[in-house]
């Protein structure tokens, strides 16, 4: 039977490695979750959470209705909409100092934005979406591949376009790069209306259930009466993409019970809406705790 002293002995060692100013920086870092999402790192799959660190090869997946933000070490920002894959690779040693990299958007719709250069830094990016591989250079854009096609918006700044070995270059804000699949691409104008459902689809706003790293609100998704209950909870809440952790409370009568937990919500209303698509997924009676 399994027990749930796996979990304590992974909480000793952590509490032995050293502090995090001793560490190298991370080359991302999870800022926001509206679950379900998951991390892929090594065959293994974790629900994605708040404040988790990335490595280069990680690849994001988001479920339907879901979003994330991710920040790299140099500050620029990637928000991913739903069932959106994302990966990046960079072999920089110090990514927040000098940020060299690839960014892949392998399905699904994302906006990059990047940060202003910090004294003594420096960035190298390269997006590709789809068929199309974008030569970054200060800027803000949206992105979209999948069945039908590639899309590039333009929001800001300006960036180099490569399909297929011609060369497009776009300055002028508020246009897109249209690619559809087996076609020439064109650039086209952006139309208020149009850009304003485009980045609806990977915005997370107030009321969308979104976790963060310093929210003080929780769902308590179940309670169980022993470790092995505990256990398969915890299985079955992460497995559908939701980043669970189980707390023991002592009892008086029957020694210990076990609390399935989900934080990081600014407000009894964000956690109310996760607690509802915890519920859509799992078929659990979460409720709200601080």
């Amino acid at each position: 039977m399994r027990s749930l002293n796996r979990f304590f002995i992974v909480l000793a060692c952590l509490a032995m490695l050293p502090s995090a100013p001793a560490l190298a920086a991370a080359a991302a870092t999870v800022e926001a979750v509206q679950s379900p999402a998951w991390r892929e790192r090594d065959g293994m799959t974790t629900p994605l959470a708040a404040g988790m660190e990335l490595n280069s090869g990680d690849v994001l997946r988001t479920g339907q209705g879901a979003r994330a933000y991710v920040v790299l070490a140099e500050g620029s920002r990637v928000k991913l909409g739903e069932a959106t894959r994302f990966t990046f690779h960079t072999r920089s040693l110090q990514p927040a100092r000098s940020f060299r990299g690839a960014l892949d958007v392998l399905a699904g719709a994302f906006r990059f934005t990047t940060a202003k250069l910090k004294k003594a830094s420096s960035r190298d990016v390269t997006l590709r979406v789809g068929t199309v591989t974008i030569g970054i250079r200060g800027t803000d854009l949206w992105g979209s591949t999948g069945d039908e096609g590639d899309m590039v918006a333009l929001l800001e700044g300006r960036i180099e376009i490569a399909r297929a070995g011609r060369i497009t270059e776009m300055a002028q804000p508020m246009t897109y790069y249209d690619a559809p699949r087996g076609r020439a691409a064109r650039v086209k104008v952006l139309e208020p209306p149009v850009f304003r459902t485009l980045t609806r689809q990977t915005e997370i706003l107030a009321g969308d259930g979104a976790s963060r790293a310093k929210g003080k609100w929780q769902v308590l998704a179940a309670t169980a009466a022993s470790e092995e209950a505990a256990l398969e909870l915890y299985d079955q809440i992460r497995e559908a993409g939701f980043a669970a952790r189980i707390r023991p409370r002592a009892t008086e009568v029957e020694g210990w019970s076990y609390e399935l937990l989900l934080g990081g919500f600014s407000s009894a209303d964000e956690a109310e809406v996760a607690a509802a698509r915890l519920k859509a997924a799992t078929g659990l009676k979460p409720g709200v705790v601080r």
